[in-house]
């Protein structure tokens, strides 16, 4: 079978083989050339070690020597090169505490995760495929190379890499696999928040959002999130909904486009619901306050697992805001953009309709239109620049002082009152009649006193 690799590939394989070594491409670049994708990036694998690579190569950065590994600059993009190896045991779940290199791609194979992710390619010598690789991509299947729970011991986030690849290929997880993370999943306690956190963002990034669940099903979850885990099973008995909190959140997730804010928006709207539960006399439930619960807990989650501050507030104020009934009015339409700012306005309004649409199909229609014509008025403000933010005035505090305002909050309140009435009539926003109507604020204001 023959791949057609980057040229740049060829190359450096070609370098290492004249020069007397095995070199592969190896891993995820084979998985995706066998299914008809295009790389992301390549790893290459040879018996060169890395002093022997770092000789052959003009330009090299010693990103991994440890483990084997060295960045070969070609052409101006990184391309990893390891040495095979066979690891030691491993002391923490993700370290081995010893790296022998080894002369048989075979044996460097034995050490990776996958099967799918165990094979390598060479032109001219095929397809080095020990663990049936080929024949899981062909029954869309995630399988371990050798024993699973070796495997996940070895390093624990293997367990997520399993429902990433899941989600990313839409394969199944194999049997063997599965009851193997079932077993293991408490060691994922072991693996840092930044790693956890990138698997879990390929996750909602994926095709499959929702196989976030299968963290759910395979007892991962109530290590990584366990605030989302108590979401599944938590009823909703009212007319609007048809699901637990937790299947209600995974059809939110998937009914959202590929956006990082908003899937994490959508999988933190409702995570605060079991701590607010209560039943009415009528059997009924409600979650009142869940939004603000909600933002707390993703906060403190996405802090813990070591989000970038910017990502937090965003998600944040999308999770506070997202039960918010924003009517198809000019003046309501801005007051909402100026508590949540214009972008994550227009992505507030895709969380709801994402969150409608995961409720009872009977009440859809209309929640829908409403939100299509909030979209229209949204799309004019943003044509028209109608102002909604006192920033937009085009007067300031600098302005007031002169009028004969003291520093302090009368400027802020007045600035708010001018602002208010020019989100109802845009036609205000002149210049003279600020000032005249500042000067009324301030008048009346030193006849109260």
């Amino acid at each position: 079978m023959k791949l057609e690799l980057k040229e740049d590939v060829v190359n450096i394989l070609n370098r290492l083989r004249t020069n007397g070594y095995k070199a592969y491409a190896a891993g995820g670049a084979v998985r995706d050339l066998l299914m008809g994708n295009t790389p992301h990036d390549y790893d290459i694998a040879t018996s060169a070690r890395p002093e022997d690579v770092k000789r052959l190569f003009e330009k090299t950065i010693d990103t991994g020597l440890k483990h084997g590994t060295v960045t070969v600059i070609y052409n101006k993009v990184g391309y990893e090169i390891t040495t095979f190896r066979r690891d030691g045991e491993y002391r923490d779940g993700r370290h081995p505490c010893s790296v022998h290199y080894v002369s048989d791609a075979l044996e460097d194979c034995l050490r990776r995760d996958f099967t799918i992710n165990a094979m390598m390619y060479c032109p001219g010598e095929g397809i080095i495929d020990r663990f049936g690789g080929i024949e899981d991509i062909r029954q869309k299947r995630i399988r371990c190379v050798g024993k699973p729970e070796l495997r996940f011991k070895e390093d624990a986030l293997r367990m997520l890499r399993a429902v990433r690849f899941s989600a990313s290929l839409s394969f199944e997880i194999d049997d063997q696999t599965r009851r193997a993370i079932r077993k293991c999943a408490p060691l994922i306690r072991r693996v840092s928040g930044e790693r956890i956190l990138e698997e879990l963002n390929k996750i909602l990034l994926s095709d499959n959002p929702d196989y976030f669940r299968e963290l759910h099903n395979l007892g991962l979850l109530q290590f990584i999130i366990p605030q989302l885990e108590k979401c599944f099973g938590e009823p909703q008995r009212n007319k609007y909904h048809v699901y637990d909190v937790g299947e209600h959140i995974m059809h939110t997730v998937k009914n959202t486009p590929r956006d990082f804010i908003l899937r994490w928006a959508a999988l933190m709207h409702d995570i605060g619901k079991p701590c607010c539960a209560s039943v009415d006399s009528s059997g009924i439930i409600h979650f009142y306050g869940h939004h603000r619960e909600s933002k707390r807990i993703a906060v403190d989650v996405l802090h813990r697992l070591k989000m970038d501050s910017e990502s937090i507030r965003s998600i944040a104020v999308l999770v506070e805001n997202h039960d918010v009934r924003v009517e198809a009015l000019p003046a309501a339409v801005k007051r909402t953009m100026a508590r949540c700012g214009a972008g994550l306005f227009e992505k507030l309004l895709l969380l709801q309709q994402a969150d409608n649409m995961a409720k009872n199909e009977k009440y859809l229609k209309e929640k829908l239109r409403r939100i299509e014509a909030v979209t229209r008025i949204y799309n004019e403000i943003l044509a028209e620049d109608q102002p909604y933010l006192i920033s937009q005035l085009v007067i300031n505090g600098s302005d007031l002082i002169k009028l004969g305002f003291r520093p302090g909050r009368a400027i802020g309140d007045t600035l708010r009152v001018l602002i208010d009435e020019v989100i109802i009539n845009p036609r205000l926003n002149n210049r003279e009649y600020l000032l005249r109507r500042a000067a009324e604020i301030k008048k009346g204001n030193n006849l109260r006193k």
